[in-house]
């Protein structure tokens, strides 16, 4: 392998520490909302995730005291129903993924041999999202107008018709805003995780937590689009009148739950896999040897995550579905235990081929290992359609999704945390307060919820506020209560621990569980950089094989140990082989993410309200601060105006064809291209299932317009990439005039799909089939503008030098945009234009 400045620096090592925290340290004060650096936002994502942790557990301890007794009045049926709402939202949107995306911020980097994430402004775009998403759906409960639907949301309750208040809104909206956060890191993981691992690092080097939080966040960029997309038509239609749930209008209520579910079940595994990645993690470290099967492990996360996305109907066993589809899926749903037991099997083979030390952290694992092996096999009893349907809707599934969230997700966490909690602080938590937290919770939890299962067996349906005395629950219902208030006071121990240790914990010495991966060589608790230099690590275990190497990491033995440049640095990598490919220049501290986050959140409030002119400056707004942030990339003066490198270094990302913006975009792509087919979907499943569809006679859409605009659209594209080909040939003359070609191509797909639009005279609050119509064309139309306005920017650029053949990047990300658009549009052409002439109604 090649070898990239790995000579011994010649630096004193404390000029370079006092070097490189100028380049990274973190401003303080009123502009310590500008940092962009994963270590502090990832802190933050997750300190905010324990509040609202916090919110969603005194919502649980109010269902419970209220169900604590038979004809309870402590909660009326309305705040009851908010209540319950709430409690599944928060816990599911605002505290397990995004409490997992920040521990995933916090730890990626620093396993990877990385300096930052790849995109450390998006990040921050993605914090401040889900703040102030979290702050206004939260919010409703203050002036008693939660959403009281269910946290699914299943139309017609959620719908205008029985659910007139803001409550619904507030769930569409909020939740959409938190989902930018959502898919935000997710593509930030994965571009990171494939383009960023120090030298040396193949695929199959990769820490195991790594391949867990890659599968996750590739799930998380696939599966949230369908329910973005079932929660902007549902807003639609509560807002304007738009049927897309509407029997009467040509619409199906049935496809909400499609919609919810594609995204709903692999949900689960997007929770449950950063977990597991935490205790394949922790056990080969407590069991002082390498991880049983590392190859089947990574097998196993790759089943499990293809085949969650196979599984959503098995929740809807009940709601009519054919009985060759509830088949298929209920034998789905019993094949995801198949990785599942790899995973467990993996797991209990390192534990019995090592030594394990049962510390504190190891307590957790166990409870894990307990809890959801219990609720993997409830899981298969409830893929088995004829015991599905006996128990559907009763406290058995809230009993089982508690055991595989709360025991597959909340225990592994707490794990993870202490087990990190000398890394964040430097200190060591208390032994015996912990071990206290966990026996409480341990029992308490197996309280509440083992005997919730014989509640439900016994018939009690779930969300019901009260019952009446004599039904035979009342013992089950107290016991669950008095056991879900020691689980409660379980977690404040633990809580409290974690606190306590920031102040009175013994310092910890330096690794101090003797771990094997590359985080433990930070300094405890870690600098800005993370790293003085970056390592070249060619096996599993840096850290066994040289228990030297973070002291020669801290003394800049190793690559990139030089900051005299003023840029933030750190090695971009093949993505397979780990080798040296580029310098990637980040961005530094930057306002512009927290603008656009507020902006958007003056729009979410202005639909919220229904004021949709400000609505709609303010959507202008946040496309101005979101493009002058892009401004400043490449060759910008504020971002790397001098491209100089040491000798034998590779040139800087900005300065190649494939820098790590180019793989944002196409995961970016991924995400929209999941987000389309979704639409897709619901366009052929109301056309084929629907009972009151209805086929125009004669196709609105113009064939011949939509096909010039196609066209126009497709010369566009190949005028993009003769110029990017050109650029990969050093070749710039004619540039910017080509750009405006391009740009000029673009504005005349947009105008002609625009006047097709007019033409096609839709009624969208009156058939379903208009409003689909429509918003297939709203979204083709803000592609295409998209295109032409990112398109003339390049063009300027070119003016200003910011792109050329010096610069060639920017054009190939671009580039992937128009491709995308050709395609999706003939999509679209296809699917409005064409089929509807051929098949008709």
């Amino acid at each position: 392998m090649k070898s990239v400045n790995q000579e011994a620096i010649e630096h004193d090592p404390q000029q370079l520490h006092e070097d490189l925290h100028t380049i990274w340290g973190n401003p303080k004060g009123l502009r310590s909302l500008t940092i962009v650096n994963h270590t502090t936002l990832g802190l933050r994502f997750m300190v905010t995730g324990m509040v609202f942790f916090l919110i969603g557990g005194i919502l649980a301890m109010l269902v419970r005291t209220q169900l604590a007794m038979p004809d309870q009045n402590f909660m009326s049926p309305d705040i009851y129903n908010q209540v319950t709402t709430m409690h599944g939202t928060v816990m599911m949107f605002l505290f397990a993924i995004p409490m997992l995306e920040g521990l995933a911020i916090y730890l990626i980097p620093k396993m990877i041999g990385a300096r930052d994430l790849v995109c450390p402004r998006l990040t921050s775009l993605g914090y401040f999202c889900y703040l102030f998403g979290g702050i206004i759906l939260t919010s409703s409960l203050i002036i008693e107008m939660a959403p009281s639907s269910g946290w699914f949301m299943y139309t017609p309750l959620s719908s205008k018709e029985f659910a007139p208040d803001l409550g619904s809104d507030f769930w569409l909206l909020g939740i959409t805003f938190v989902e930018i956060s959502a898919v935000s890191a997710g593509v930030e993981l994965v571009v990171s995780i494939l383009r960023t691992r120090t030298q040396g690092m193949a695929l199959h080097k990769m820490p195991l937590f790594a391949w867990y939080i890659l599968a996750m966040a590739l799930m998380i960029v696939v599966g949230f689009p369908p329910l973005i997309l079932g929660s902007v038509l549902l807003e639609l239609e509560r807002a304007v009148g738009m049927p897309f749930f509407q029997i009467a209008g040509g619409g199906d209520p049935l496809l909400w739950q499609h919609l919810f579910w594609l995204f709903g079940h692999p949900e689960v595994y997007i929770i449950f896999l950063p977990a597991a990645g935490i205790v394949s993690t922790l056990i080969p470290v407590f069991a002082g040897r390498p991880i049983v099967g590392y190859g089947w492990v990574v097998a196993a996360i790759a089943i499990m995550g293809f085949i969650s996305f196979g599984l959503w109907v098995h929740h809807m066993f009940t709601v009519g579905i054919p009985q060759l589809a509830q088949a298929f899926f209920s034998a789905a749903s019993m094949l995801v235990a198949v990785p599942t037991a790899i995973q467990v099997f993996v797991w209990l083979a390192t534990l019995w081929l090592g030594k394990p030390k049962m510390k504190l952290p190891m307590l957790w694992v166990m409870g894990f290992l307990i809890i959801f092996v219990c609720g993997g096999l409830t899981g298969v009893m409830l893929a088995l359609v004829p015991f599905n349907w006996q128990v559907h809707d009763t406290h058995f599934v809230v009993a089982h999704m508690h055991y595989v969230l709360v025991g597959g997700m909340f225990f592994p966490l707490i794990a993870g945390l202490y087990y990190w909690l000398p890394l964040f602080s430097g200190r060591m938590p208390s032994e015996n307060l912990g071990r206290w937290g966990f026996w409480l919770t341990f029992l308490g939890f197996n309280g509440t919820f083992l005997i919730m299962h014989w509640t439900g067996l016994l018939g009690m349906p779930r969300r019901v506020y009260t019952y009446e005395a004599g039904s035979g629950w009342e013992i089950y219902n107290l016991l669950s209560s008095v056991s879900s208030f020691v689980l409660s006071a379980g977690i404040a121990m633990v809580l409290l621990d974690i606190a306590l240790h920031f102040r009175f914990g013994k310092p910890a010495k330096h690794n101090p569980w003797n771990a094997d991966t590359l985080e433990w060589a930070n300094t405890m608790p870690p600098s800005a950089y993370n790293f003085v230099s970056l390592p070249t690590v060619e096996t599993r275990h840096p850290l066994w094989d040289d228990p030297n190497l973070p002291h020669t990491m801290a003394k800049g033995m190793h690559g990139l140990a030089v900051a005299s440049h003023g840029r933030r640095e750190m090695w971009g990598t093949d993505p397979i082989t780990g080798k040296v490919r580029e310098i990637i220049h980040l961005p530094g501290n930057s306002w512009w993410p927290l603008f656009a986050a507020a902006a958007l959140a003056v729009v979410c409030i202005s639909l919220l309200t229904r004021v949709y002119a400000l609505a709609g400056i303010f959507v202008v707004i946040a496309g101005v601060f979101l493009l002058r942030w892009s401004w400043e990339n490449g060759a910008h003066p504020n971002a790397a105006p001098d491209a100089g490198v040491k000798p034998g270094d590779p040139p800087l990302h900005s300065r190649t064809m494939d820098g790590p913006g180019l793989w944002a975009m196409a995961v970016f792509l991924i995400a929209n291209g999941s987000f389309f087919l979704s639409y897709l979907f619901g366009w052929f499943y109301l056309w084929t299932v629907s009972p009151e569809w209805q086929m125009p006679d004669i196709p609105p859409l113009s064939l011949l317009i939509m096909s010039i605009a196609g066209g126009a659209v497709l010369a566009g594209c190949v005028v993009i990439e003769k110029l990017v080909r050109g650029l990969r040939q050093q070749r710039d003359a004619g540039l910017r005039a080509s750009f405006y070609l391009a740009a000029a191509l673009g504005a005349l797909q947009v105008g002609l799909a625009g006047w097709a639009l007019w033409r096609a005279d839709l009624s969208p609050t009156q058939t379903t089939h208009d409003a689909v119509m429509l918003v297939g064309l709203v979204y083709a139309l803000f592609h295409g503008g998209l295109a032409v306005i990112l398109t003339v920017l390049q063009g300027m650029r070119v003016g200003y030098g910011y792109v050329g053949a010096h610069a060639p990047f920017e054009p190939a990300v671009v580039a992937l945009l128009w491709r995308y658009n050709v395609v999706t549009f003939w999509l679209l052409v296809g699917a409005l234009a064409i089929l509807p002439r051929m098949i008709g109604g």
